[in-house]
């Protein structure tokens, strides 16, 4: 699978934004889709994850209740709504997928990334 994560920009304090991250190649309902970022100087962090099948969701501590991950396997696409940001939240974002019919929230699980698309968020 390929990916390819797009939406990213510069928004203020409060804003919201949507990511989508999309897919190309057979089977990509299949794939457990995650969202990532990393911060200048910083790791690589989860943000969200979906299953295959949207049974599972999980989202890091420091964007539950503000961010949701949904998925339209039709369009191959999987999304990020992001609500209520702030300048923490800035960093580049990426997509992700662990192999087929897995479920994991371990960044190092991930096998296929797409490139990142900036978030900056101003004060």
């Amino acid at each position: 699978v390929q990916l390819q994560a797009s939406g990213g920009g510069l928004v203020q304090a409060g804003d919201s934004l949507k990511l989508s991250c999309s897919g190309s190649g057979p089977n990509f309902s299949s794939y457990t889709i995650g969202w990532f970022r990393q911060a200048p100087g910083k790791t690589r962090r989860r943000v969200a994850v979906i299953s295959d099948g949207s049974d599972l969701r999980d989202y890091s501590d420091s964007v539950k209740g503000r961010f949701t991950i949904s998925r339209d396997d039709v369009k191959k696409t999987v999304y990020l709504q992001m609500d209520n940001l702030t300048p923490e939240d800035t960093a580049v974002y990426y997509c992700a997928a662990v192999q087929p019919w897995r479920w994991s929230r371990v960044t190092e699980k991930y096998r296929y990334w797409g490139r990142g698309t900036q978030v900056t968020v101003s004060s």
